[in-house]
């Protein structure tokens, strides 16, 4: 059923670019297992300072470069770069910007502290992996976004981006992984969206998120979810009964080919 099938993997973290966090793994994992079952697949990430260009072989791609994003009224540019999975036909993208993605830092500037731009960056990595998707003309059948840094996308793909035919029928996964910030992100992170034209309704719940806020508030949007157990609660239960949401649960043992199989039943 996935054969031919075109499937957009979008992750804060993908091996062997980062270290093995269940995120990072799950993220290959699951396109591998794609690929190897015939289908197509695309791998985006940010490009953090910590990930050695040299040793991965990045490079960047000019015909995908030199677009500025807007982030809250400042033009930010975006740079593409690109690499290959050693032994894999799997290309990643990195979506790269100094102000951003330069420090040596992930999500996180200390233990469970995280970056007090982490509201921007997730806007603008949104805003640079669906821009550069345009420009390469790919249409994918699935879009399987992991890890809370992705919840943004199926509200902009909806709001922002919905005239947008490249998109118009790719259904929408979120893998959420267990909770690793306290407190919330920037308090005027709903000002910022509402500049981009999301409406204030949709964008209220975004002042000051905490963790629990940008994975409940991306339900309504998707097609699909993958759930740790670590993170279920009965508000998110009740979110997911109310859009009557698929649901995977994944642990460590849970198999790669187990997320084609899910595609396949739900998605497909």
């Amino acid at each position: 059923m996935i054969k031919d099938k075109r499937v957009l993997i979008i992750s804060s973290e993908v091996v062997p670019y980062l270290p093995q966090t269940t995120q990072a793994v799950n993220a290959f994992q699951i396109a591998k297992a794609v690929n190897d079952a015939g289908g197509q697949t695309r791998i985006f990430m940010p490009r953090y300072g910590l990930i050695n260009e040299r040793r991965h072989q990045l490079h960047e791609v000019i015909r995908l470069s030199g677009m500025n994003l807007v982030i809250n009224d400042m033009d930010m540019p975006l740079i593409i770069k690109v690499a290959s999975i050693p032994k894999e036909r799997m290309q990643v993208y990195f979506i790269d910007n100094e102000e951003y993605f330069k420090r040596k830092g992930v999500l996180h500037e200390a233990e469970n502290q995280i970056y007090p731009d982490n509201d921007e960056r997730m806007i603008f990595f949104t805003k640079g992996v669906v821009e550069t998707v345009k420009k390469l003309n790919w249409s994918p059948d699935i879009i399987h976004l992991h890890g809370w840094f992705t919840s943004l996308f199926p509200l902009y793909l909806k709001s922002y981006f919905e005239n947008e035919p490249l998109f118009e029928n790719s259904r929408l996964m979120l893998s959420a992984y267990e909770k690793d910030f306290e407190g919330t992100l920037d308090a005027k992170m709903n000002e910022k969206m509402v500049f981009d034209g999301i409406s204030a309704e949709d964008a209220a719940a975004y002042a000051g998120p905490s963790y629990e806020t940008l994975v409940q508030e991306s339900i309504p949007h998707l097609d699909a979810l993958g759930l740790s157990s670590q993170i279920n609660s009965d508000e998110l239960q009740q979110r997911i009964k109310e859009n009557k949401l698929p649901v995977v649960e994944h642990t460590e043992s849970t198999n790669p080919s187990d997320y084609v199989d899910f595609y396949a039943q739900h998605l497909i």
